[in-house]
């Protein structure tokens, strides 16, 4: 009885509301997921062309950002008006809207992942005889997927935020309860709603993310190497060092060692000693 009355309280939260409406929210929930994978596919396909016509014809870099981040200026609903015409109130009008606003982040990453990318990797590569397509599919884009990966994390999570905005024409997905219950001050629809576009944003940043470890396992790689270089090092600088008053002690020791008579011959068996421990690894390096 009293989750009835939650309803009827006007609650913010209300557990009567997710059982009377569970099938709304669900086809609300449907519509904004695949109105923004659209959105955000379609982008890809229109910032990857865009960004490599920029990178090949520099005098048309400009141009290009210019153009994408004017587009991403333009308020939504002035978007939504001028591209009416062109699409009537269909979903398409608010996937297209969405593809520009889009442009101006994947363009961007794919331009500086693209950029990040070594020369002496691409020099590499047209040496062992990779065309410039085979070098584009196989040596550039693996090395810029975290930059390429990052611009769809952000742009995939904006756009389901931009996808509410859709609730003008009826297709907003979860914006389209947003927008109703606010005329009403519908409290528990309107809590639920944007929790659950919340709860989208975070959930499709996380997927990309896994995307994004599986397909570039080598930074893991990288990144437990230079904790493991890091460990040694420490390891390394506790065994040689130690307190001013030890035996093979740290600069403190040392400075006190030459300024003592009598003891050069004992800070030269240092220096022999250290050298003769380091000395296979730098005759190894040279002999590589």
């Amino acid at each position: 009885m009293p989750a009835q009355g939650c309803l009827a309280a006007n609650d913010w939260i209300c557990g009567e509301y997710l059982r009377s409406r569970g099938q709304e929210l669900i086809d609300a929930t449907v519509q904004h997921v695949w109105i923004t994978a659209a959105s955000v596919a379609i982008g890809l396909l229109v910032a990857f062309p865009l960004a490599l016509l920029a990178r090949a014809r520099p005098s048309f870099a400009a141009p290009v950002l210019g153009l994408t981040t004017l587009l991403y200026t333009i308020p939504s609903l002035a978007m939504f008006s001028l591209l009416l015409p062109l699409f009537g109130l269909s979903a398409a009008l608010v996937i297209t809207g969405l593809v520009l606003y889009s442009l101006t982040i994947l363009v961007r990453n794919i331009m500086a992942g693209l950029a990040a990318v070594p020369e002496e990797a691409r020099e590499a590569a047209l040496g062992m005889g990779y065309g410039r397509g085979r070098l584009l599919w196989e040596v550039e884009l693996p090395l810029a997927l975290p930059a390429l990966m990052a611009g769809l994390r952000i742009a995939t999570v904006s756009t389901v935020a931009l996808t509410t905005v859709g609730s003008i024409v009826g297709r907003g997905g979860l914006g389209n309860l947003i927008a109703d219950a606010l005329q009403s001050f519908f409290k528990a629809q309107v809590l639920t709603a944007s929790v659950l576009c919340v709860l989208l944003a975070v959930v499709a940043d996380l997927l990309l993310l896994g995307v994004q470890r599986l397909l570039t396992p080598w930074t893991r790689i990288r990144g437990t190497r230079d904790i493991h270089d890091t460990r040694d090092v420490r390891d390394t600088s506790t065994s040689h060092g130690g307190g001013p008053g030890q035996s093979g002690g740290g600069s403190g020791g040392t400075s006190d060692d030459s300024a003592r008579p009598g003891t050069a011959r004992t800070g030269t068996a240092r220096v022999g000693s250290v050298g003769a421990t380091a000395g296979p690894a730098g005759a190894t390096k040279a002999g590589g």
